[in-house]
């Protein structure tokens, strides 16, 4: 018979002191650290809305160039919102598309959409959404590590030897570790306020985005004849 042999695995022992020592640590640079990552936060907002403004200026430039030659095209005023300019182009392209007798405007688009479709703009869309969710999901946890870091620092208060200073320590404490919920706080409304001033523009351009891709695919059906001004599928 073989007797089973026991491996008892024993974790190391971590002095109480230098938990102590890493849960003070931690709570004392949760403030400052909440607000560094607000500024990563901001800079990175602003670089999305830099990014959305070459998005929309590429594919509003891209769409003027496809109906340029298109007849009874929509003039919009210069100071026309972007997104509104594309709405129109496209507008014009579906006008194109539900008139056959309009020939020497299909085979115009018909001509020009391999140009168009070389460029791909419209397509470009996958890193731009995922860096914006990414940014707007991450709002939600300022307020969480603002609390932990509160809590962090309680918890490290309760860990020390009871006495008369214990409650005296406790209130000291809990005084300077609040700044780091309201640093949490504070960031995700001010995060909040700016996302909210941004989410209709973003959501405009992924609808955009949406449509071009859209008319480009009835585009290349509608016009795939030896002709390119057959009759509409």
């Amino acid at each position: 018979m073989f007797t089973p042999l026991l491996l008892v695995v024993q974790l190391p022992v971590i002095p109480a002191d230098q938990i102590t020592f890493v849960l003070s640590t931690v709570s004392r640079l949760a403030a400052p650290a909440i607000l560094i990552l607000f500024v990563v936060h901001l800079v990175y907002f602003f670089m999305l809305w830099a990014w959305y403004r070459r998005d929309i200026r590429n594919i509003a430039s891209a769409l003027d160039s496809f109906t340029r030659d298109v007849r009874f095209r929509s003039v919009l005023d210069r100071n026309s919102h972007l997104c509104d300019q594309i709405e129109a182009f496209l507008a014009d392209i579906n006008e194109v598309l539900e008139k056959p007798d309009r020939k020497a405007d299909r085979v115009g688009l018909s001509q020009r959409i391999h140009i168009l479709d070389e460029k791909r703009t419209y397509l470009q869309s996958m890193g731009f959404e995922t860096g914006y969710n990414f940014c707007r999901t991450m709002i939600e946890a300022y307020p969480i590590a603002g609390i932990l870091g509160t809590v962090i620092a309680i918890g490290v208060v309760l860990r020390g030897e009871p006495g008369d200073n214990a409650v005296q320590l406790l209130v000291t404490r809990f005084g300077e570790s609040i700044w780091a919920t309201f640093a949490g706080l504070s960031a995700a409304v001010t995060l909040m306020a700016i996302n909210s001033l941004m989410e209709t523009s973003f959501d405009r351009l992924s609808e955009d985005r949406r449509l071009v891709r859209e008319t480009m695919f009835r585009i290349k059906r509608v016009l795939a004849t030896p002709s390119a001004g057959g009759e509409s599928a």
